[in-house]
């Protein structure tokens, strides 16, 4: 499907551009390929505002920080960032220098031979990008008769989707191990139904529909809505705020943004709520003891007194945290270590295994611990990763200050406030009704069959008013979905009939938190939640879905078929925007079009 139609003066110029590119008597090839080629020009010509601002060498938007105050300043896209003297306020920072003359069309980048495709601006000299990301492999897909059994830990982390999101709004695809679909999905907020009350914090909502990126499979869609504090429920929190200042932090988007947020943060809390701030550089020491929030002024000086400059000793800052909220450890309140970094520890403890060593003994204390990232060109989402399921926490990823707000106001209940911990899920497939299946992202959080009853495996947490979707791709018996070849010899059990027309029954098995022994909450998934077209089903399954097939689209994952693309993803995605309260959504459609582009321009697929 192509949104925008061509002129016919446009098809007979790309049909005499095209004409030279093919040998004769190849006219089904340049027919195919004539068609491929009239859809990238048509994508390339409608190029979204993000594209433009960076192909035109135009006015790039960064962060300012003056004072305690963020305002937005402009650069040229191949200008030296600002110096963290003028971000101190001293003097305002000398006027861009003008972006260079516009370069003939001849010159400009020519991508999939057409001349109307704008030009990225290059790397300015000494720019390394060394981010860092997991390379995991996509979950296979798994024989119901000889694997039945899908356990896996919740994931309420969203960093991904922001990092991902900050790629796109640089008009570039993002590095596909950055890529992490159950973080793409838990993203947003879904109109799940909201648990009654504590004495069991998670209500489900299930569905099984149509698949939009293969017509032979189908999908379950799984929710999982947890409990919404009530403002009078909620604990007192012992936070400790662990802030690198090293050189590596000194970006507009590194310090700056992170001393900005815990600003947002500490409005936020409660006059009972007790903040400490400990820094890291070279070495780590306290730089607040621990302060009521009744008493904000001084965490907002100690806060402002921030720079960066010297190497990253993150494992002695990690340990000076977590002493620190040991000694003031308040057993009425969650107590939380909130380490806000871009990743690059270089000095003492570097090594990620030794790192979560660490944090899995400390999480015994039962302190959690928040880990959020900033920053690009050294982020080390990798070791941001291990440390954060290590030590019973969540990880995120803020791009701006609207990222920001969002965590750490619009949601600093779901990010302080935990109501259950070691959350897991485990779905038992029937197979009378699902022959194979595969679970679409939480390649990190898979657990084994047996680790669900047991206590001692730990799993992800859940905070007050987060939502979990899980999504499997299932395909039935004789569907022209399957993909394994069935076995010749196998005992096929007879299912009794009472449950034989069940697709799975879903278990969640989850700990209040303090405690020590678990509990089951348990439904079977039958044909009530079944729905014949996905038009019929929730705007939240419909939207959840599209995430992920986008998620699927920006992985190059190999299960997505062909007639299934971006145009798909915006037109499925705008039509289940649902209560869009924040725009989020709205947002999402405008990041599939920019990938949409960029695909298009680097030759990726489109649909």
């Amino acid at each position: 499907m192509t949104r925008n139609l061509l002129t016919t003066t446009a098809l007979v110029s790309l049909v005499a551009l095209s004409a030279t590119q093919f040998q004769p008597n190849a006219a089904q090839a340049q027919e195919a390929e004539m068609l491929n080629e009239a859809e990238k020009l048509a994508i390339l010509e409608n190029t979204p505002e993000a594209c433009r601002r960076y192909a035109s060498y135009g006015e790039e938007d960064t962060i300012s920080v003056t004072g305690s105050r963020i305002g937005r300043t402009q650069f040229a896209a191949n200008s030296p960032e600002p110096a963290m003297e003028a971000l101190a306020g001293s003097s305002p920072p000398p006027p861009a220098p003008p972006p260079p003359p516009p370069a003939s069309t001849a010159d400009r980048a020519r991508i999939s031979g057409f001349s109307s495709a704008q030009a990225m601006p290059q790397p300015r000299p000494g720019d390394i990008n060394r981010d860092r990301y997991e390379h995991v492999e996509i979950n296979p897909v798994h024989v119901t008769t000889e694997d039945p059994v899908s356990t896996f830990s919740i994931d309420v982390d969203t960093a991904s989707y922001a990092v991902v999101r900050r790629h796109l709004n640089s008009c570039e695809l993002p590095p596909q191990d950055a890529v992490r679909i159950e973080e793409m999905i838990n993203y947003f907020d879904y109109d799940y139904d909201m648990p009654a009350s504590m004495d069991e914090p998670f209500e489900t909502q299930v569905s099984v529909t149509p698949n939009p990126w293969n017509p032979d499979t189908q999908l379950l869609h799984v929710g999982v809505q947890g409990y919404d504090l009530a403002l009078e429920e909620r604990p007192r929190a012992n936070l400790v705020f662990l802030i690198d200042v090293s050189g590596s932090m000194n970006s507009p988007d590194k310090l700056p943004l992170a001393v900005q947020a815990m600003h947002m943060l500490v409005d936020e809390l409660d006059r009972e709520d007790t903040v400490s701030i400990v820094v890291y550089a070279g070495a780590a020491g306290a730089v607040l003891e621990p302060t009521q929030a009744r008493h904000s002024r001084r965490i907002h000086q100690a806060l402002d007194r921030l720079s960066a400059g010297g190497s990253t000793a993150g494992g002695a800052g990690l340990a000076l945290a977590y002493d620190l909220a040991e000694q003031n450890f308040d057993e009425d309140a969650v107590n939380r270590v909130m380490l806000l970094t871009d990743g690059d520890f270089n000095v003492g403890v570097t090594n990620n295994e030794r790192l979560e060593d660490f944090v899995e003994r400390k999480r015994e204390s039962g302190i959690y611990l928040s880990v959020m990232g900033f920053g690009r060109g050294n982020y080390n989402d990798a070791m941001m990763q291990t440390i954060a399921q290590a030590g019973n926490g969540v990880a995120g990823y803020i791009d701006s200050r609207e990222e920001a707000r969002r965590m750490l106001v619009e949601e600093s209940f779901g990010s302080l406030f935990p109501i259950a911990n070691d959350v897991k899920i485990q779905v038992e497939f029937n197979p009378t009704r699902v022959a194979e299946y595969r679970l679409v992202g939480y390649e990190t959080r898979l657990l084994n069959r047996e680790d669900f009853n047991n206590d001692a495996v730990d799993a992800g947490e859940v905070g007050s008013g987060h939502s979990v979707t899980a999504i499997y791709e299932i395909a039935g018996p004789g569907s022209d979905g399957l993909l394994v070849e069935p076995l010749r010899y196998s005992d096929n059990a007879a299912i009794a009939p009472d449950i034989a027309g069940e697709f799975a029954h879903l278990r969640i098995r989850y700990k209040q938190p303090g405690e020590d022994d678990s509990l089951l909450i348990e439904r079977p998934i039958g044909d009530r939640d079944s729905y014949q077209q996905l038009e019929n089903a929730s705007s939240e399954a419909r939207f959840s879905i599209q995430v992920a097939g986008f998620a699927q689209m920006l992985r190059g994952d190999p299960y997505i078929r062909d007639g299934y693309g971006y145009d798909e993803i915006i037109d499925y995605a705008s039509g289940a925007l649902g209560d869009d309260e924040y725009g989020y959504r709205e947002q999402f459609v405008e990041l599939v079009e920019i990938a949409r582009y960029a695909a298009a321009r680097d030759g990726v697929k489109v649909n």
